[in-house]
């Protein structure tokens, strides 16, 4: 009797181990989230595009016309080089002088993303540096002395137009903006910029009112500011694991 319980007890330990053999080996055969194989793939490439703020002016005011491209390259998880090229044309009017200036300009420098994107989302919320050179002409249209003895002094004024040309400029900018992406590879951004002016050359006898892309300058401050609304495609050239 006592063999037989002995039996029992020994047959049910083995059935007892089998089954918890056989269950281990199903739970080790599930995998245990779906997470662990989830693997999300970040764009890379070229994204280029344009400044519709500008076209906007252009197409509003009178005074003023005015193209830029903007791009962008990824070079790293959060790091962007990132620049514009662009054309101006700017008239000022003030009580007296009339000038127009018109030029070309170009910037370039790094954006970084300070924006965590959630999944596959690819937006930013970015922070930039530039440093922007511009060459230009002014033109003066006209012009009016001013005299401080308004009663008897005589006023000149002149409408003949006479320009300068070959002048330069060279700024640093500081640049706070978002992209989002709107749909696939198409981005819409928004950003402002504040310049600080390094040199420049000015025109005989008076001072630069406008640097085409540094833009209007405030007396004898050298400081400047300015802002984008862009539009940008992104051309895909290869995608890395998140």
């Amino acid at each position: 009797m006592k063999q037989q319980h002995i039996l029992t007890y020994f047959i049910s330990s083995i059935l007892m181990l089998l089954f918890c053999v056989s269950v281990n080996a199903q739970s080790d055969s599930i995998p245990s989230t779906a997470n662990d194989s989830l693997k999300v793939k970040e764009k890379y490439g070229l994204r280029i595009g344009g400044d519709i703020g500008k076209l906007a002016r252009t197409a509003l005011e009178d005074d003023y016309t005015g193209f830029e491209i903007i791009a962008d390259y990824r070079i790293k998880k959060k790091l962007y080089i990132a620049g514009e090229i662009g054309i101006e044309e700017k008239t000022n009017v003030t009580d007296y002088l009339n000038i127009t200036t018109k030029g070309s300009y170009l910037k370039g420098g790094i954006d970084y993303n300070l924006y965590q994107n959630w999944l596959d989302m690819d937006n930013m919320i970015y922070t930039g540096f530039r440093i922007g050179a511009s060459s230009f002409t002014q033109t003066l249209n006209s012009f009016n002395v001013y005299n401080t003895n308004q009663y008897w002094g005589e006023q000149f004024a002149s409408t003949t137009p006479k320009e300068f040309d070959g002048l330069t400029a060279i700024w640093i900018e500081l640049i706070l903006g978002i992209k989002a992406e709107i749909f696939n590879n198409l981005y819409m951004g928004l950003n402002v910029q504040l310049k600080g002016l390094v040199s420049e050359t000015e025109p005989e006898n008076f001072q630069n009112i406008y640097i085409p892309g540094f833009n209007k300058t405030y007396d004898s401050s050298r400081i400047g500011v300015g802002y984008s609304y862009t539009i940008s495609y992104r051309i895909p050239l290869y995608k890395k694991d998140k």
